[in-house]
């Protein structure tokens, strides 16, 4: 991911009010990833992520600093991981 494309983020971030890490683990919901270059998706627990970047780190941001585990990609997209949310479907 650019770093325009980062800081964009960040300022809409800013803007919107997301909810960032700390309030996420305190309501005990982890975060939902999903790389859009290939599909590939997991849920990391909030807590984890809250020790690696910081619980002020917004959630939207989390994807920024991770890389997808399947295919080595860095455009991830994160949301929390609302309970019902549903099972999403691997795709290839």
């Amino acid at each position: 991911m650019s770093g325009v494309k980062r800081r964009t983020m960040a300022e809409d971030d800013r803007r919107l009010g997301a909810a960032t890490l700390g309030e996420i683990a305190g309501q005990d919901v982890d975060i939902f990833c999903w790389c859009n270059r290939c599909g590939h998706n997991t849920v990391l627990p909030s807590r984890d992520l809250i020790d690696r970047l910081g619980a002020d780190t917004a959630v939207p941001e989390v994807g920024a600093r991770l890389r997808c585990t399947q295919c080595g990609g860095k455009d991830v997209a994160t949301q929390p991981a609302w309970p019902g949310l549903g099972q999403i479907a691997h795709h290839d």
